[in-house]
């Protein structure tokens, strides 16, 4: 008899133990190191601030007046109004708020009832290496084969594998998931390589799942590409983001997918026996945010800030660092400080400097040629307060062998 599916998602997120139990996460496990010893937590990437006082007073408005029921299974119209206007204002795109856009419980539920909607067995599902955990167990769950594309190192940041992208490819590819800004490396594809992975799905008649949940974070000059943007690829693409990174409010999991109405159709198929519905009062909130530009340009310009006082302090300490293009990671280089391994220098890091990361191996297939790859780095977040972070640049000084 085949395992259960859940086990193959275990398996996917490298979760299940060798006696069969389902053990915890490296975010879980270095989480708890960090609370044991009061190391400074920039493993798990949240903001430790809220977004802004007239969301919440919005959201707590909403309360007042009663929007604690059940909201329509995809969405208040208002919110769905203002994610096709967002969409519109930033990139272009003509939504249909009606019949193209769905709400969801976080980014994490539409790439999940998209997976589970539209792949199944014998279906094949690209992906970049490394990958965001849930992306690997959506695929698991729905029992398709993952089929992984590596990041490799390109100077100061990691480029797409376009020959392997390529390779990749065959006759069974259903879907292509794509992760820009890409978590965990902070890389932001250029429009270069998402014409590549455009090119691809229209010759396989593939499905393209982007995750831009960092949409608005990116640096340096550095441009956003949605896929859905480039020549014939808004009728096979669908988009998929969030309010928690672009406005801090990761808890309240408002999150929304966008695409092509008969695509939109069979992933709120999936999506009303997942969650149904949830965050009413949150719903118009969050409307309310999505008319502000300023706040998401004011939240990059001070990660960026921030950004920089953490590669400051990772490069004072030793590390190789890589200047990420987006989001709020930087993956640091433990090798020229002797730690081969990624994973034990994590579990070693609280004692050696009070500071707690996680390996970037964690987001690969365990064995495969990225994880080896890999095997020295670790990623740090920087959405943390700029003096948290002057904190913890101090305390990884120890490490420093001058």
């Amino acid at each position: 008899m085949s395992s259960p599916r859940w086990q193959d998602a275990a398996r996917a997120t490298g979760l299940l133990a060798p006696d069969g139990r389902v053990a915890a996460t490296i975010f879980a496990e270095m989480s708890a190191l960090a609370a044991r010893t009061g190391a400074i937590n920039l493993g798990q990437g949240f903001p430790d601030v809220d977004g802004p006082d007239y969301v919440k007073a919005a959201a707590i408005t909403a309360i007042r007046e009663g929007r604690n029921q059940y909201p329509p299974g995809d969405g208040i119209p208002e919110l769905r109004r203002a994610i096709a206007d967002h969409q519109a204002r930033h990139y272009g795109l003509a939504v249909d708020p009606d019949a193209e856009v769905l709400v969801t419980t976080g980014a994490t539920e539409a790439i999940a009832a998209s997976l589970l909607a539209l792949v199944g067995p014998g279906d094949e599902v690209i992906t970049l290496e490394p990958f965001y955990d849930s992306h690997a167990a959506g695929i698991a769950m729905a029992g398709a084969t993952h089929v992984r594309v590596p990041l490799v190192p390109d100077g100061s940041t990691f480029r797409l594998d376009l020959d392997a992208l390529r390779a990749a490819a065959s006759p069974r590819t259903r879907m292509i998931l794509v992760n820009s800004p890409h978590n965990p490396t902070g890389t932001v594809l250029t429009r270069a390589e998402l014409e590549a992975v455009a090119q691809v799905a229209r010759e396989r008649d593939a499905v393209v799942l982007t995750d831009e949940v960092y949409e608005h974070l990116v640096f340096d000059g550095v441009a956003h590409v949605p896929v859905a943007t480039l020549p014939g690829m808004a009728e096979r693409t669908l988009t998929v983001s969030s309010s928690g990174k672009t406005f801090s409010f990761t808890g309240w999991k408002i999150g929304w997918v966008h695409g092509p109405a008969h695509l939109i159709t069979a992933v709120r198929t999936v999506k009303q026996f997942l969650t149904y519905t949830s965050g009413a009062p949150f719903q118009p909130a969050i409307a309310q945010a999505l008319a502000d530009d300023d706040t998401p340009r004011a939240l990059a310009s001070s990660l960026a800030s921030r950004r920089d006082l953490l590669l400051e302090g990772l490069e004072t300490a030793g590390f190789g660092v890589s200047v990420p293009a987006g989001t709020y990671f930087v993956v640091a280089d433990g090798g020229p400080l002797g730690f081969a391994d990624g994973a034990d220098l994590c579990r070693r890091l609280p004692e050696l400097a009070g500071v707690v990361a996680v390996p970037v191996s964690a987001f690969c297939a365990a064995g495969s040629p990225t994880a080896d790859a890999f095997r020295s780095r670790i990623r740090f977040t920087f959405v943390k307060r700029e003096e948290v972070l002057r904190e913890a640049a101090t305390r990884l000084a120890r490490l420093s062998p001058s």
